[in-house]
């Protein structure tokens, strides 16, 4: 295997790719005793449409998720608790554009490793399984339609995307889910858990060659076709401005929303990610001049708080939390991005949420969970994550004054309320 030192963040990292085309990676950590397994899909609650044999194929919504669920079926039982019985603690998730299966464990790594792999890579579903899981899922997603911030989130997406997928809830719809059979999640299934569509991405204290001949020996030794996709054309403008919804809540809860321009892959898709993320800070940090005046006023509280997001076709930056004028926060949002991108950005406060945030990714180095997750998102989008230093250096205090002028302007907005 190939490995890469990373000298500013003292980390390295192994790479092979397999003839099947799968990605492994391998990051040493010597005298630790947990070892962590991530092996992911490029395939999420997104991907509903796509190109299969020539044809395309609509599928329904919340399709990955279900697949997720049935994954852990085996003729033999059931792989969680063949790995809980070894000691592992595994768990999946479904996310917008990829699904995960992942452990830890302190001992019989790779007995542990071969479980994962094998029920990942063969599928087994029943139509009385499946039938059954329906039930399942319904009622989760239920419980989930009656959560505020799910709906706050979901309907905010729903008023900035018109077409694009990634207004589609994860989890579907109790009515969405009733079309999914088991023939549909073996299409599915075939489709995208092929070995080249695929990473398995292991942080511990392991031999990297090990790890490489399990996979060659268990997985698959075709990779499969590249499976096209199909988000929806996206228009620039949002769908609709203001969305508002009344739930038995304490007090009135909002998020807004704003369109910014998707990324293409690439170390672009990083630089772009880092960039969204300190405008973020800069423009609605716990530090910054808007949420201190926003705070004293009574506007907002302890909850408020913002994020950005890049998916496929799409990428977003979010600012909400409690608020008993959220017109008067929204305005204020982007009165500020407008000052802040005439007159510019202090250099000290610049400096100071630089450092936080450079600060921020190497902590999360700490984290198995997050390299695991990181090396994939970035293979995924073909960039390289251990790489983020080199890209901080390339951002400036305009290109962040530049992003708000752009991207944080009340015609590029929607804002999503839920009141008592």
């Amino acid at each position: 295997m190939r490995p890469d030192f990373y000298e500013r963040i003292g980390e390295s990292v192994h790479r092979e790719t397999l003839p099947n085309g799968l990605q492994i990676c391998v990051v040493p950590k010597p005298g630790f005793a947990q070892k962590y397994a991530f092996f992911a899909t490029r395939y999420g609650g997104m991907d509903t449409r796509f190109c299969l044999d020539g044809a395309w194929l609509d599928t329904p919504a919340g399709i990955a998720h279900y697949l997720e669920h049935k994954m852990f079926d085996t003729k033999e039982g059931n792989a969680l608790q063949e790995l809980a019985k070894n000691g592992a603690e595994p768990n999946a998730f479904t996310a917008n554009a990829m699904t995960g299966y992942y452990f830890d464990s302190t001992e019989h790594f790779e007995e542990n490793l071969a479980i994962l792999l094998s029920f990942v890579s063969v599928p087994y579903f029943t139509d009385e399984s499946v039938a059954k899981e329906q039930g399942i899922i319904g009622q989760e997603i239920r419980m989930i339609e009656d959560n505020p911030d799910w709906q706050l989130y979901m309907r905010m997406m729903r008023a900035l995307y018109q077409t694009n997928t990634a207004r589609v809830a994860i989890a579907g719809t109790v009515e969405s889910i009733s079309h999914i059979t088991a023939d549909t999640l073996y299409q599915c299934h075939r489709a995208f858990y092929t070995p080249s569509n695929m990473i398995l991405t292991v942080v511990g204290d392991v031999d990297p060659i090990h790890v490489a001949d399990l996979a060659r020996r268990i997985l698959p030794r075709q990779g499969g076709p590249v499976i096209p996709r199909d988000y929806g054309e996206e228009p620039e403008a949002v769908f609709e401005q203001t969305t508002r919804m009344s739930m038995p809540v304490a007090s009135p809860q909002f998020l807004m929303g704003f369109k910014c321009r998707p990324s293409l892959d690439g170390e672009e898709y990083l630089r772009d990610t880092i960039l969204g993320d300190m405008a973020c800070d800069i423009l609605l940090g716990d530090s910054s001049p808007l949420y201190l005046r926003l705070y004293d006023e009574g506007l907002i509280n302890s909850s408020f708080g913002g994020a950005f997001e890049q998916l496929p076709g799409a990428a977003y930056l979010y600012a909400g939390g409690d608020s008993r004028d959220a017109r008067a926060v929204a305005d204020a949002i982007c009165t500020e991005a407008e000052r802040l991108g005439r007159e510019g950005i202090d250099e000290d406060f610049y400096q100071q949420v630089r450092r936080s945030a450079f600060g921020e990714n190497l902590r999360g180095l700490n984290s198995f969970e997050n390299i695991a997750v990181a090396l994939t998102e970035g293979y995924f989008h073909g960039y390289d994550p251990f790489r983020f230093p080199q890209v901080f250096d390339t951002i400036t205090k305009e290109d962040v004054a530049q992003f708000l002028r752009q991207s944080i302007v009340a015609e590029r907005s929607a804002l999503s309320e839920i009141v008592p």
